[in-house]
């Protein structure tokens, strides 16, 4: 009976799903007292997690607006101050035209340098972002409820659902006292959605900041209630210019003529897809290809003119693209295949390719697994079945990539939804709760 009574509080208060509820009798952990006192509070408290949701997407914070981002580091400022954390603002130079990020701490002295209070429990690095893709230029959506367990809204879900997620789990985890040993850090970037270059800058202080840290609890969005990342891909670019000889068409796969950039260009990228396409995790996105008998191409604008007589043979072209992968190994050796197909030139034609460092990745390490651990144990506790890891090659890259070389890390600890990035983004509000409860006895247990 007792058990029973501790599985019906765990699922109260998010809609019981029929995929959690299902699973309840498989529960092999029970709840303490303790536990059990975070679950009731999340529960009483869900109308105000509503209201903080309302109130931060009701204002505009895409990435370079600057003061709505502002508002919004202010809004969690005030939040994070309720559970008695202590937050202060890192600001961008002026150059990076980026409003800057917000950090909260608790048994940190000085969150970047000094060192936390002695702890059995692991020091935690919990990341969100403040901005989200819609500029204030594009059409208002502001938050709106569909039906009883769906709502709209600019950033909804990514991320501020995930920000919410993070904020209210620690205010029940204050609530019961259950924080005054803890040492946790907050990072919410202010330009997640593009950061600010060069990175060295943007995110040097949050890489920094982590290092004093063991383990990264990352609040973007869920992909299924019993499913983390544990691995996210990361994202580089790279430039391919052709040069080749012009003239006549007539001439065209002459020894003379030889076969012009156009068809030079084809042959590099078809190349990278017969060669790289089936390797597992790998992908690779030509973005721009632009060629003729005379060519313009602006790289700062990503945009470019093209003038083309198909009697001429085409003297150059240019082709941007991305470059994801799991690991750094997997990104070197891809870089290492394309070049040696570049360098394999047609006749009369000559290619060379850059690439560019981007985002790295987050690889699946045995700490990572070790989190989820956790995670899954949190999980069964509350009736709702184990944890897995979900596949990385359903995520691009995100901020905890920056620091997944230095901490154990999970991701996809945020909210539920559709959408994400396009107009009429949703979030599912049934499942609040849970993901709430989730995160809360996650970063409890760990911090313990």
């Amino acid at each position: 009976m007792k058990k029973i009574i501790l599985i019906t509080i765990a699922i109260i208060g998010f809609g019981s799903p029929q995929s959690l509820t299902a699973q309840t009798t498989k529960a092999t952990v029970t709840l303490n007292k303790e536990e059990q006192k975070i679950m009731a509070y999340i529960d009483a408290n869900m109308p105000r997690a509503i209201a903080l949701l309302k109130e931060s997407v009701d204002i505009n914070s895409g990435t370079l607006n600057i003061e709505g981002v502002k508002k919004v580091g202010a809004i969690f400022a005030r939040e994070f101050e309720k559970a008695n954390f202590k937050t202060k603002w890192i600001p961008m130079p002026d150059s990076l035209r980026r409003a800057g990020h917000l950090v909260a701490s608790i048994g940190f002295k000085n969150s970047a340098t000094a060192n936390a209070k002695t702890n059995k429990g692991k020091k935690l690095f919990l990341i969100g972002h403040l901005d989200t893709v819609f500029e204030p230029d594009m059409p208002a959506n502001p938050f709106t409820m569909l039906n009883d367990s769906t709502a709209t809204g600019q950033g909804v879900t990514d991320m501020k659902g995930g920000d919410v997620i993070m904020i209210i789990a620690l205010q029940a985890l204050q609530a019961q006292g259950l924080l005054n040993d803890a040492n946790i850090i907050a990072y919410l970037t202010g330009d997640e959605e593009h950061a600010g270059n060069p990175r060295e800058v943007s995110r040097g202080d949050f890489i920094e900041t982590a290092k004093q840290t063991e383990i990264a609890l990352a609040f973007e969005g869920a992909n299924g209630l019993n499913s983390v990342a544990t691995a996210r891909r990361g994202a580089s670019g790279w430039l391919l210019n052709v040069k080749a000889k012009t003239g006549h068409s007539s001439g065209v796969f002459t020894p003379y003529a030889g076969y012009g950039a156009i068809y030079e260009a084809a042959r590099i990228v078809n190349e990278f897809r017969v060669q790289l396409s089936t390797e597992k995790y790998l992908t690779f996105n030509p973005g721009v290809f632009i060629g003729g008998s005379e060519m313009n191409y602006d790289e700062t604008k990503a945009t470019g003119t093209a003038i083309g007589k198909t009697n001429i043979i085409s003297p150059a072209v240019t082709v941007t693209g991305d470059l994801r992968f799991l690991t750094e190994e997997q990104k070197l050796n891809a870089r290492k295949k394309m070049q040696a197909i570049v360098d394999n030139s047609l006749p009369g034609t000559k290619a060379s390719i850059q690439f560019e460092d981007g985002i790295p990745s987050m690889a699946p390490t045995e700490g990572n697994d070790k989190v989820l651990e956790v995670i899954s144990g949190v999980t069964q506790a509350m009736g709702a079945g184990p944890t897995v890891a979900g596949d990385p090659g359903s995520r691009g890259a995100g901020d905890i990539s920056y620091i997944a070389a230095y901490v154990d890390c999970i991701d996809g600890l945020g909210a539920s939804g559709k959408g994400s990035h396009a107009p009429g983004e949703t979030i599912n509000l049934n499942e609040l709760p849970y993901l709430i409860k989730r995160a809360a006895l996650t970063i409890y247990r760990l911090s313990r």
